[in-house]
Order: C-alpha cells, then structure tokens, then sequence
C-alpha cells in the first residue's frame, strides 16, 4: 500500500475516532484532480495509489488507453484521464499517480495529475449528477458540495467499463 493512501486511510481513522457523527450518514471519498477539475471516488473503490512506471502499449485501442502494467501478476489496463474526459495530454510530473480502482471483478488503473485528499461528506451534502448529463450513461454519480468548491463524484463502476 502507498504511503499516501495510508495517510488518506489515518486520517480517516483520526476524523471518525474524533467526531461521533452517524457513519451511514457519511460518504468517504479521495479527491484527485485531473485538469483544472477536482473529482473524488469512494475510497473502498480504490485497490491503491502507487507512483507511476513503465507500462507496455497495447495496439489498437482507443487514445485514452495507455497499455497496460504488471501488478504483482496481474496485467492491468492503464487508462489516462485526461484523454478520456477529452483534455490534452501532458508530460507526467512528480504529483502524476496511477489510481487502480476496483469493482467487483473489473480492476483498471488510471492516470491522475494529482491527489488532492480524502474527503468526508454528509449524505445531505451530495447533490445530483447535473441535468445536462445523460441519465444512466454518465460517470457522474452526484455533486460533493464543501464549503469553498465543488467536487464531481464518479462512477467506479462506469470508469471501468470497458469500450475497447
């Protein structure tokens, strides 16, 4: 496990031992930012956090699909962000992470510009994914509102779909 999702996990720890609020009420996330957006996961979606390497291109597939990396045995598809939501692509820098998330039997990495935190937020404080987005087909599970900015919530299950 990476150092800074282990910080992430302890601080949520060090945030549910300090306050008692309700857990079923409370929606544990990781923030990242890809662009200039910030965008969170739940954090049990995240299999780990870890620095990047190389990784064997694959021919044939979409832009957004990077390769694909060995992690401990297992061969994983590496899918860069940026390119997927439809940004132009950059250099990778010392903040550049891949993120393996997982769901169910579907794994898949993905390349971030950055971390940002883990994040907890009341249920109440989520809205809806916007009326602009198509229905079931979006990524976007709902809206996070903090106090000074926006957070875009994703769909796991969604970003892990494969359409290659």
């Amino acid at each position: 496990m990476s150092d800074k999702l282990k910080q992430i996990i302890n601080k949520q720890g060090d945030q549910q031992n300090s306050g008692h609020d309700q857990l079923d009420d409370i929606v544990q996330l990781v923030g990242f930012v890809i662009g200039e957006e910030e965008y969170a996961i739940p954090i049990l979606a995240i299999q780990e956090i870890i620095k990047p390497f190389t990784w064997t291109r694959v021919p044939q597939v979409p832009s957004y699909v990077l390769g694909v990396f060995n992690l401990r045995g297992a061969v994983i598809p590496l899918i860069d962000l940026r390119a997927k939501f439809g940004l132009k692509t950059k250099n990778q820098s010392d903040e550049t992470r891949f993120i393996v998330m997982r769901h169910g039997d579907d794994v898949a990495g993905f390349v971030i510009d950055r971390l940002t935190m883990a994040i907890r937020l009341k249920k109440t404080d989520i809205g809806p994914a916007p009326d602009t987005v198509n229905g079931d087909d979006t990524i976007i599970d709902g809206v996070g509102k903090q106090e000074d900015k926006i957070i875009t919530i994703l769909k796991v299950n969604k970003l892990l779909e494969r359409d290659f």
